[in-house]
């Protein structure tokens, strides 16, 4: 793949674009920039809710965006497609029944309920404190945070239905997401929304979220300081996030 035939940059968020205090480089912003003056699509795909994005990165100029690990896809500010857990409140209280010291927040509309204070693993993050998540009724989730070390995913696979899955994240979660809501599902639905193949798309990520999408995009990057399961999964790897990983490759590969 050349300079010509990248149509799309993907990249993940947190661990990836962002450093570890969550800033971004004036240099970064700079080729970023430079990246969609010169027709290339610039994507975010995070699993961060659409709130936090907009709140926390007001700054950072987009194309589209990959909201919630894949459950719901944004050009700009159309809403291009929106997947859901189902009945989120009995799936919540199933398993604070069995285990009623789990901390579980959900995010439900671009709202966070939490039975927990969610600011011990999101700094500064709104969100709504609820004993029992009938605030929920009968809506539909984007997804359900368990705060469970990822040995305890033996335990909440009993909880998982054909319609669900789960992912660690964070080195301290446990997600449970819609079946379809997944990045590259996210990537397809941009895929299709702008007439451009797959192939034509590089990808960046660093965490077991982001495997898909770099095996199935014409190159997927991962960052130095990825999982070694993201290592492998990618075509090529770049330095770090603190390093300025991402856009340190995209000046050598597009020779800006």
């Amino acid at each position: 793949m050349n300079r010509i035939d990248v149509k799309m940059i993907v990249t993940d968020l947190d661990g990836t674009l962002l450093k570890d205090d969550k800033s971004i480089s004036t240099h970064t912003e700079t080729i970023i920039k430079q990246l969609r003056n010169s027709g290339i699509l610039f994507v975010l795909a995070t699993a961060r809710p659409i709130c936090a994005v907009k709140g926390f990165l007001p700054w950072l100029s987009y194309d589209a965006a990959i909201f919630h690990n894949g459950a719901v896809v944004m050009d700009h500010e159309i809403l291009l497609k929106k997947l859901g857990i189902k009945n989120p409140e009995k799936l919540v209280n199933s398993i604070l029944y069995d285990n009623p010291d789990y901390k579980i927040a959900v995010e439900s509309n671009d709202v966070m309920y939490s039975n927990f204070d969610a600011g011990e693993i999101w700094t500064g993050i709104d969100y709504i404190k609820t004993p029992d998540f009938k605030e929920l009724g009968h809506s539909y989730a984007e997804k359900v945070i368990v705060d469970v070390q990822s040995e305890a995913m033996n335990i909440l696979m009993k909880y998982m239905t054909d319609d669900l899955y789960m992912l660690p994240s964070e080195n301290r979660i446990i997600t449970i997401h819609n079946i379809q809501s997944t990045k590259m599902n996210g990537i397809k639905t941009l895929v299709e929304h702008y007439n451009i193949s797959p192939s034509q798309i590089v990808a960046f990520g660093d965490d077991y979220n982001d495997i898909d999408m770099l095996r199935s995009c014409g190159i997927g990057v991962a960052v130095g300081n990825a999982l070694p399961e993201v290592k492998a999964a990618a075509k090529e790897i770049t330095e770090s996030n603190e390093q300025d990983g991402v856009v340190k490759w995209l000046e050598h590969f597009l020779g800006m």
